[in-house]
């Protein structure tokens, strides 16, 4: 009589511990994908839209703000190096996370949605210097952590360049506002009107709190050689704006040239043309490495301002009829290593030259460390820092245009979060002060690439187009230049995310395995490692790249 092993007369596989063959096994991921990694403030852009594609916009906004405090603000005026990172670029077209972080941004204004108050306050006392978008960002995450502070701000509102330097046809004032109200409420300290501009009015702070942060932005405008101290027909570019953006632009006659190729150049360019001006912008770059960002580039031109591009303003010369003659040098610029730097050779063509009534320029603006910074190291003219946003005062903390070159917003508000979240693990180094981390070790230092993307199961499809108000509304209302995606279009574009390294359980792993040997239980998968052989099936076919095959050593 033959003994016959049970498998051959059940049927039943399970006396076949196939995963001794294995060299190799899959395993679940929660692995960064490249929009988190390109993120100042990285955001888990894959977790929002996921909710904002089930239409959950409350725990997408939840998700968003516990990094960004202002979505609505960021989805409209944000550099967007995360669509540019996007694995959906070099498929199709990158996603647009901007408007939809804008679209959930607004859902929450709509909705009142308020920031919850920290579960647990703490003695500590933090002093924030600067109510821009680093100072608040800080002021945010520190409430959130349950630290005490007090918030001065040098204007009479806070905002910093959010409201003082970028205009309302590309952010909204009570955007803006219904934003900061949810931080000021919070029970954040606020002294506006109150500038700290000496050694001992820091000192003062320093004895007060258990640390400072100082994010008081840059006030100082870079100089051109070739333009006066003052002269009645030069403004720089912050003065201008900040009287424009309150609906006082300055008089300064009919024909304005600007000076720059960045965003605030451009940002001067389109609000002096609102106040009715005929503007050319004299910029070093050309048009397609202009620092500005190309969709500005595009609407400027479209509102009726001129560029000239590759271009040097070269000698400035009063006429007896007050007009004045700008001669100007095509050049070719080159960008250095660093930002800020860049090489400009004269090319061997004749000059041009342009009659205006009023030169604004607008090449930077640098921080004004006169009076209480001698105490500190630095780097040039900015505050050196650590990797933590620490100064050389093992106290005090800086971020924004004090401490970088990074001159975008949501840089600032990225530099804000980070030293908060330092701040108060120096204050309170039992408390558990980090933010919600991506991964599992060492899956998460491996950011999601397009080679892990199952792409065959992600049909292409065209990037929801720009929708902006038409040149003549935009002149003549002020209002919004781009508008806001439906909900249909939001939920389209949502639709189309990768969700790179995020598990959407989507079952294609539970369902390819040849071996059975996935399982699903209580919405999570789990490797049946007596019976997976490692033929990485599953991971073949994930479409979000949540998976990785990981050598097994015995």
């Amino acid at each position: 009589m033959v003994n016959l092993p049970s498998i051959w007369t059940t049927g039943s596989t399970e006396a076949i511990h196939t995963g001794t063959w294995r060299a190799s096994m899959p395993h679940y991921v929660k692995a960064p994908a490249p929009c988190h990694q390109a993120c100042p403030v990285n955001g888990e852009i894959a977790d929002w839209i996921g909710h904002a594609r089930a239409r959950d916009w409350r725990a997408a906004w939840e998700v968003l703000s516990i990094h960004n405090p202002f979505p609505a603000i960021a989805g409209r005026i944000c550099h967007h190096p995360c669509e540019t990172a996007c694995n959906r670029a070099t498929y199709d077209a990158p996603l647009a996370i901007c408007k939809l972080e804008r679209t959930v941004g607004d859902i929450a204004l709509a909705q009142g949605w308020a920031f919850a108050l920290p579960r647990k306050e703490h003695a500590a006392r933090v002093a924030v210097v600067g109510g821009g978008p680093s100072g608040l960002s800080a002021a945010y995450q520190l409430r959130r952590l349950g630290l005490q502070e007090s918030l001065f701000e040098l204007r009479p509102a806070l905002g910093g360049l959010m409201r003082y330097g970028i205009p309302p046809y590309r952010l909204a004032r009570d955007v803006l506002d219904g934003e900061i109200a949810r931080i000021v409420a919070m029970g954040v300290q606020v002294f506006t009107d109150h500038a700290i501009t000496s050694q001992d009015q820091l000192a003062r702070l320093r004895t007060q709190h258990g640390a400072v942060y100082l994010a008081p932005g840059a006030q100082r405008p870079h100089k051109l050689v070739q333009l006066p101290e003052q002269a009645p027909w030069l403004m720089d570019s912050a003065g201008y704006l900040a009287q424009a953006n309150v609906g006082m632009p300055p008089a300064l006659g009919r024909r304005i040239a600007v000076i720059g190729g960045g965003s605030a150049a451009l940002d001067v360019a389109r609000s002096a043309r609102r106040a009715g001006h005929e503007v050319t912008i004299i910029a070093l770059e050309a048009a397609a490495r202009m620092p500005a960002q190309h969709e500005e580039l595009v609407e400027a031109r479209e509102e009726g301002i001129t560029l000239m591009d590759s271009t040097m303003l070269g000698t400035v010369q009063p006429q007896p009829g007050g007009d004045l003659l700008l001669e100007c040098q095509p050049v070719h610029c080159e960008p250095g290593p660093i930002r800020g730097q860049f090489t400009v050779t004269a090319l061997a063509l004749p000059p041009t030259s342009i009659t205006v009534d009023a030169v604004i320029p607008a090449v930077g603006q640098a921080p004004n460390l006169d009076g209480w910074a001698d105490g500190f190291v630095r780097a040039g003219a900015l505050l050196q820092t650590d990797g933590r946003h620490q100064t050389s005062d093992r106290d005090v903390w800086a971020g924004g245009d004090v401490a970088s070159m990074a001159r975008f917003v949501t840089e600032a508000i990225g530099m804000g979060k980070h030293a908060a979240h330092d701040i108060a693990r120096h204050l309170n180094p039992t408390s558990d002060t980090q933010t919600p981390a991506l991964g599992d070790g060492a899956a998460a230092a491996q950011t999601v690439t397009l080679a892990r993307i199952a792409t065959t199961y992600h049909a292409a499809a065209d990037r929801t187009p720009e929708n902006r108000l038409a040149p003549a509304q935009r002149l003549a209302s002020g209002a919004e230049v781009q508008l806001p995606l439906s909900i249909e279009q939001a939920l389209a574009e949502a639709e189309r995310c990768f969700s790179c390294g995020q598990c959407t359980h989507c079952d294609n792993c539970l369902q390819y395995c040849p071996d059975l040997a996935i399982v699903r239980s209580d919405g999570a998968y789990a490797v049946l490692s007596d019976y997976c052989k490692g033929c990485g099936v599953c991971v073949a076919e994930c479409p979000t790249g949540s998976m990785l095959m990981q050598e097994e050593l015995r």
